[in-house]
């Protein structure tokens, strides 16, 4: 296997405030034996404290040159069909919508420079896929490939003789005016009445 372009792994800020959060869930619930308001401050705190654990629990996220490594999945760059950002920037939040018509919720607990170049890198790489909503190549700027024109292939109408012949009058065309040839001509006058 190869090794990884780069790795991006949980903060662990997430997991100190979450211990953080968990000793104010301790020292809520120790004075709402006295005071019964503080168990809503209970409940905040133990809220905080499961979300910021369940953050610092997420997988390593890994970019390979032929696919995306979310911990023990490996997903390939082709497979992916839209990358959408949410509002969340730090941690990151980013909806991968995969061939199958899977959505994924790609969750990365790091620092704002961190979740930056994650997502630099998976827009980068995922270049089937539609960005935010625009297509690949308009999103980078990148110009669209210019169908190259293929002339249409030229048949013969005419054999090599005709065509001598029709060059002839074309010349004779172009010289007197009109390609009637002189027998013609005389039957015409012979015709008018005069």
């Amino acid at each position: 296997m190869s090794s990884p372009l780069a790795r991006f792994a949980p903060s662990r800020k997430f997991l100190l405030l979450a211990c953080v959060a968990l000793a104010g869930t301790a020292l809520s619930a120790a004075m709402a034996w006295q005071w019964p308001l503080a168990w809503i401050a209970v409940g905040l705190f133990l809220a905080t404290a499961v979300g910021l654990l369940v953050l610092s629990g997420q997988p390593v996220i890994e970019i390979h040159d032929t696919h995306l490594q979310v911990g023990r999945r490996a997903i390939l760059w082709g497979d992916i069909r839209r990358v959408d950002q949410t509002n969340w920037k730090a941690p990151l939040a980013v909806y991968l919508t995969l061939a199958a018509e899977k959505r994924l919720l790609l969750m990365y607990p790091g620092n704002v420079e961190a979740c930056e170049a994650l997502v630099r890198y998976l827009r980068r790489h995922s270049r089937e896929a539609l960005l935010d909503g625009v297509s690949y190549r308009q999103f980078w700027g990148e110009p669209a490939p210019v169908a190259r024109q293929i002339p249409p292939p030229r048949y013969p109408l005419l054999r090599p003789e005709d065509e001598e012949e029709v060059e002839r009058m074309f010349q004779r065309l172009k010289t007197v005016g009109h390609i009637d040839r002189g027998d013609h001509r005389a039957d015409q006058h012979d015709s008018d009445p005069q």
